[in-house]
């Protein structure tokens, strides 16, 4: 479990094809300080630490399946680009942002993106058969950072992002036109779940 607070940006050093994708990710996480089979949220993804190592930086590196291919944005990863990392949530930590399971749901766009005060307003386009899971001040995770929904209007839907979320994440340089990994909130999920149980 996660709670959608980026706590490092790491940057993709190689991929290569296996049988699945393998991904080795530069960090400011020391390598001593997770253990093979640990888990990472990737841009909001969990993935399971594979192999580690310290030189000529701390790195490791994780395994990428094509089921995930098909849900996340990972398939874009290529050597340079930046990733938000969140190491895997301990008892006692502080839960700032909201539960986040690092189990992606699909695709949103950015369709829109302008300024509101020191503020970024981004306008998001969440598929159609996730719309329904997101409510005004409710919770989102995207790219695996936890933020709160302003306003839906059908498919599309606003978040604010503050000048210190868009310097420690990889949101400093988003774009119109990028496709970010959703996860909806878990709690809206169960929600919906229990009315289609009663219906």
């Amino acid at each position: 479990m996660f709670t959608g607070i980026i706590t490092d940006m790491g940057e993709i050093l190689a991929v290569e094809a296996r049988g699945d994708l393998r991904a080795r990710i530069g960090t400011a996480y020391p390598a001593a300080g997770f253990e093979i089979g640990a888990s990472i949220a990737c841009d909001g993804v969990c993935l399971t630490v594979v192999a580690k190592g310290e030189a000529p930086r701390n790195w490791f590196e994780v395994d990428i399946s094509a089921e995930t291919l098909s849900k996340t944005n990972l398939g874009l990863w290529v050597p340079g680009r930046r990733v938000n990392l969140e190491r895997a949530l301990r008892v006692g930590d502080e839960l700032g942002g909201h539960i986040v399971s690092g189990h992606v749901d699909g695709l949103a766009e950015i369709i829109a993106l302008a300024p509101e005060g020191d503020s970024t307003r981004f306008t998001f386009r969440a598929p159609a058969a996730l719309a329904g899971y997101i409510a005004p001040k409710g919770s989102v995770a995207l790219n695996g950072t936890s933020l709160t929904v302003n306003e839906v209007s059908g498919a599309d839907f606003g978040v604010n992002i503050i000048p210190h979320t868009k310097s420690v994440t990889t949101w400093g340089t988003a774009a119109v036109g990028d496709t970010v990994n959703l996860e909806i909130d878990t709690l809206a999920r169960y929600v919906a779940r229990l009315a289609e149980w009663n219906a």
